[in-house]
């Protein structure tokens, strides 16, 4: 791991700072691991929406459980066949893409798919194919781009990608190496992610790609926070600033012991101008811990700006789904959802002495 560095003190500008989901302005994005998450201010109408949303919520998890199992019962049952899979996802089974599949059975979709510009140096353009796929209900709120978890042979084409789409953040939410069994087991089945950001002494290199690690910082949530700058080796353009976040304790296909983590992701990402490129959201195959936190992300953002159709989650993971397959896997993972938005909403509407609105 990179020694710790001093914070990058530049920041994103744009001439015309746009509105983020949560209404406010902002001027410029700070990237500085050492920031702390900000306090969301509501208006009246904003704190009136949290309000009908958390008792929508509240009701439905405490009240009527039930409901929630027939929702995410209803979503496996649509599942994609494995038939349907093949017609759609085309170019990830072509011969020279395979390899770049961490999982045989998780593609992305010919046409939601994440697309390379044409390679200009060795690397052969396979139709631009990396497995990842772009996933978004509104042109209101955040963007993201769900991945796998890059393999060695792929971490150029993932910071192309980063490059490419000018992404801001990148929500690692799994271990390089799942050791929650085994302890210290050189299995490869047991290897979740492969090691992309990392550097032990100054910058590393993927092909004609050079990341830096400026600084890296552990939060009170055990949130590891890197500040990284990324640029294609020879260019004279400034670098493209990117906050890692990784959240290594979610555990594959389980859910944390509570929502502290995940809603601080959450927090760090608030400010995110929606000018920017999406939030790169990623696990070991990108569709259950990613579908989880997308799902949570999202559902919040919207109820921010008003949408209230954010209140039913089935649709929200539906549409999820048709743009990544299997996006949430599990019930515990589809109630961790839940469980996160309501958490969220009562810290929300808390008033300044931290009292919960019942």
């Amino acid at each position: 791991m990179a020694a710790a560095g001093n914070p990058l003190s530049s920041a994103t500008t744009s001439t015309e700072p746009p509105a983020t989901a949560t209404g406010t302005v902002t001027k410029h994005l700070d990237f500085s691991a050492d920031s702390v998450p900000k306090r969301i201010v509501l208006s009246p109408d904003q704190r009136s929406y949290c309000l009908e949303a958390l008792t929508a919520f509240k009701d439905k998890r405490y009240h009527s459980p039930g409901k929630i199992d027939s929702e995410f019962s209803a979503l496996q049952k649509n599942r994609l066949k494995a038939s349907e899979m093949k017609s759609r996802c085309s170019v990830a089974l072509d011969s020279t893409n395979i390899s770049k599949n961490r999982y045989t059975d998780v593609l992305p979709f010919d046409n939601s798919r994440v697309v390379l510009d044409p390679c200009k140096d060795y690397r052969p353009s396979a139709r631009g194919y990396i497995n990842a796929s772009f996933v978004s209900i509104s042109e209101r709120v955040s963007r993201f781009i769900a991945t796998q978890g890059p393999l060695p042979h792929t971490f150029e084409d993932f910071w192309e990608m980063i490059i490419q789409n000018r992404c801001p953040v990148i929500v690692m939410l799994t271990r390089l190496v799942d050791n929650y069994k085994v302890f210290n087991c050189l299995d490869n089945q047991m290897v979740k992610c492969g090691d992309y950001f990392q550097a032990e002494d100054g910058p590393r290199t993927f092909g004609n790609i050079c990341v830096v690690t400026k600084c890296i910082k552990t939060s009170h949530t055990s949130l590891i926070l890197r500040n990284l700058e990324v640029n294609y080796i020879e260019s004279e353009e400034p670098p493209l600033h990117v906050l890692h976040i990784q959240y290594p304790e979610w555990p594959d296909h389980g859910v944390p012991e509570d929502t502290l983590a995940v809603r601080e992701i959450l927090n760090r990402t608030y400010d995110v101008p929606l000018s920017l490129g999406p939030i790169v959201v990623h696990c070991s195959a990108g569709i259950g811990r990613t579908g989880t936190y997308c799902t949570i992300h999202n559902t919040i953002q919207r109820i921010l700006g008003g949408d209230m159709s954010a209140l039913d989650i089935v649709n929200t993971v539906a549409i999820f789904r048709s743009q990544r397959i299997g996006m949430v896997q599990t019930m515990d993972q589809y109630l961790f959802c839940y469980d996160a938005i309501i958490d969220e909403l009562e810290h929300l509407i808390s008033d300044d002495n931290g009292e919960k609105t019942p």
